[in-house]
């Protein structure tokens, strides 16, 4: 075959791109993004005196929340941050995953909007970020390059290719410019959430906005995401219940991380398999996640859904490692005493445990600190369950989220916990959402119980 050179957008579908695909340039430079941001704004006031003129009209006295909550503010809010896409998409993801059970219903489902794909840059865009990384005619390096991402989100997008010795590949390719603009990004996103008036008062979003800042700079180093997920195939090495692909490093670049393209059906794929098959893998992930806070200290804190596809013989394959961080002795013990404690209905343990951790502000109240520990002893449920803990007939998460909406309400009550026990409950919530959605019934008490009863000087193994 002929090395394939990129095609101009009038020819892209002789290169797999499908008819009809929406795609959309991604603004560059501060300026542009930052106008963005700008029209953003004034489309959310002109959405609300709209608003505000019609319900008037019908005699009705709405509120500034009302008129700024309607479902076209909504779609305003999510389809410009997804155009955006960078730290301006995923802070808005964040934000909706973290402290989603916590904020305003309206506001939460603005959010959670961003958890979709984003749109895929157009074909220039593409040649010009492979240009950058690899040099002038970088197609010759391939037999064949699907120019079609096969997958679009935050900060960048994946395409499928086979290199000119046969190995297929996928690439995933960071959006240009979005590395630069992340401290701006998170500072303009911050601003229209709290002119918004939406966010709980006393919530302090500084330590949030710099871990944002941080974590989002870490996202967009593929070199980082690249010797992650190496280290991640290391630990994993022998457990046949995952599969990771490798690197492949003549492709690897900032902006550009080249991995083997592994087949697998999305994971929600086995909604309708047998119960085996769902009960297994949900059980799997949540083992995983055991292993990897107290043996590795080393998580994969994103429990997109995007992140885990299964193949026919049962394997999970993993990916996407931009969003690993390691885990202290400290913060590893402190959660093992808490998942002790509330396996044993231990009040007291939880409370010291949670306050070790750093859940307590000076300021708790004894009411507001007692309703903590419910709400602790509430997420642990399945660790108590003797034998399976059947997610499909569970309302814990519903409870879980009236339990946080309760509290939030509660004046002077927030503080903001420590970013390392944010991560980890948003992948401990989503592989509970995961398991829950699959109506799976999971051995959580078998699975924790050997981390949880080892000696009490037992640390996480540092790769």
């Amino acid at each position: 075959m002929a090395a394939p050179s990129p095609p101009s957008p009038a020819a892209a579908d002789a290169y797999d791109a499908s008819p009809g695909q929406t795609t959309s340039a991604v603004p560059q430079g501060r300026i542009g993004r930052l106008a963005r941001m700008g029209g953003l704004a004034t489309g959310l006031a002109s959405g609300m005196v709209a608003e505000g003129v019609r319900r008037w009209s019908q005699g009705e006295r709405p509120s500034v929340r009302d008129l700024l909550l309607t479902p076209a503010n909504a779609r305003r809010v999510a389809d410009q941050l997804a155009q955006l896409r960078g730290a301006a998409m995923k802070v808005g993801q964040l934000l909706s995953m973290d402290a989603g059970d916590l904020l305003p219903p309206e506001l939460t489902d603005i959010l959670s909007r961003l958890r979709a794909d984003a749109r895929p840059m157009p074909l220039g865009q593409v040649d010009d970020v492979l240009t950058a990384a690899w040099g002038a005619g970088w197609d010759q390096g391939f037999a064949q390059f699907g120019f079609t991402p096969i997958a679009a989100a935050s900060i960048g997008q994946v395409h499928r290719a086979r290199t000119r010795d046969g190995r297929e590949l996928a690439i995933k390719i960071q959006y240009p410019g979005i590395a630069q603009s992340i401290d701006s990004d998170v500072d303009n996103v911050a601003m229209l959430l709290r002119v918004s008036g939406l966010l709980p008062r006393g919530l302090d979003m500084a330590p949030l906005l710099a871990e944002a800042r941080r974590q989002l700079h870490e996202e967009a180093d593929y070199v980082r995401e690249a010797a992650c997920l190496e280290r991640f195939g290391t630990l994993l090495e022998g457990d046949t219940a995952f599969v990771l692909p490798r690197t492949d490093a003549r492709f690897c670049a900032p902006t550009v991380l080249a991995m083997d393209f592994v087949a697998g059906e999305p994971v929600e794929s086995l909604v309708h398999a047998p119960a085996a098959r769902r009960n297994a893998a949900a059980t799997e992930l949540m083992r995983l996640l055991f292993r990897e806070l107290f043996e590795f200290g080393w998580v994969q804190t994103d429990p997109n859904l995007a992140n885990f596809r299964v193949q026919a013989d049962g394997r999970i394959v993993l990916l996407d490692f931009g969003a690993t961080r390691a885990y202290g002795p400290d913060i590893v013990r402190g959660y093992r005493q808490l998942m002790r404690a509330a396996r044993d209905g231990d009040r007291a343990g939880v409370a010291a445990a949670a306050e070790a951790i750093g859940y307590f502000g000076a300021a708790i109240v004894p009411t507001q600190r007692e309703a903590v520990v419910d709400l602790f002893l509430t997420a642990c449920e399945p660790l108590r369950a003797p034998e399976l803990y059947d997610f499909g007939t569970s309302d814990l998460a519903a409870r879980i989220r009236d339990a946080g909406m309760a509290l939030s309400m509660e004046r002077d009550f927030w503080h903001t916990p420590p970013v390392d026990a944010i991560f980890l409950h948003r992948k401990l919530g989503g592989l509970y959402l995961l398991a829950a959605r699959l109506g799976a019934q999971v051995p959580v008490q078998a699975l924790v119980s050997p981390w949880l009863d080892a000696p009490e000087n037992a640390a996480a193994r540092k790769p």
